[in-house]
């Protein structure tokens, strides 16, 4: 005969789903982006606690710098005056077949913590894309990357929160962006104690390219003809030769005979890192 709850013959009791929210399981979930060239594919952060003994696990192809952030999270979240949940912290980086690089995620997870553990609002996370890295005093450190996550961002009408120090990158953008110099300052604004002003959208203006000429050039003449079929087409375009031959001469002349870039051409350029 079967027990009193569940499959048959099991003997197990189905947790009542209000004790899976309430009681020993908690679940918050955040936004961020990898790097990946100029591109920034969204990456989802899932933190999850049950009970058991206090072990902290990340999954989801992470590299050495994405697992040693459990120690750089735990020192600023006790640094900031929070608590570290003693039970099992299990972080989820989806999707799990993309390989996740560098410290740029130790905010969200940190934030995903607090949420789950009810130290902050999990609602106040929604439509945030946070990104920075760590220090163990709770300091945001910068992290590469964040102009075409901007880029991005933008695209799918989310703000973002970013280290103080990225200000200038995240501000040629138009999302919507707020930046932190601390846990502190950014766990203030998510409870509504403090608010973090929003960047205003500095766009660089227009610069006239005034570098060198190819009619300088006397001779090489297949070589500016190359140069010129590559500007006119957008070929690449490579230059091999011995050393003397006027590779870098002609290459420094290559700008002065490209059309100026569109808006959206200068900022993926300004991506590249």
């Amino acid at each position: 005969m079967g027990g009193p709850s569940g499959p048959k013959g099991s003997g197990l009791k189905a947790l009542p789903r209000q004790q899976a929210k309430e009681g020993h399981l908690s679940l918050a979930i955040l936004k961020s982006r990898a790097q990946l060239g100029t591109d920034a594919p969204p990456v989802t952060i899932e933190v999850f606690l049950s009970g058991g003994l206090p072990v902290f696990s990340i999954v989801g192809m992470p590299e050495t710098a994405v697992r040693e952030s459990k120690d750089r999270v735990r020192g600023a979240i006790l640094s900031s005056g929070f608590k570290v949940p003693q039970e099992r912290i299990t972080v989820s980086l989806a999707p799990a077949d993309m390989r996740k690089t560098g410290g740029r995620f130790d905010l969200a997870i940190a934030l995903g913590i607090l949420g789950a553990s009810r130290q902050i609002s999990v609602e106040s996370l929604d439509g945030i894309e946070f990104y920075g890295e760590l220090g163990l005093n709770g300091d945001i450190r910068a992290v590469p990357g964040v102009l075409p996550a901007a880029l991005r961002a933008t695209a799918d009408g989310h703000s973002m929160l970013v280290p103080a120090i990225n200000a200038a990158e995240a501000a040629l953008t138009e999302t919507e962006v707020r930046t932190a110099a601390s846990l502190l300052e950014v766990t203030a604004h998510l409870s509504g104690a403090d608010n973090l002003d929003v960047l205003p959208c500095q766009r660089p203006a227009p610069v006239e390219c005034g570098g060198p000429n190819l009619y300088d050039v006397k001779g090489q003449a297949q070589a500016k003809r190359a140069l010129e079929v590559a500007a006119a087409g957008g070929h690449n375009i490579l230059l091999i030769g011995p050393p003397g031959t006027g590779k870098s001469m002609l290459a420094r002349r290559l700008p002065g005979i490209l059309p100026p870039m569109s808006e959206a051409e200068a900022l993926e350029t300004a991506a590249v890192n």
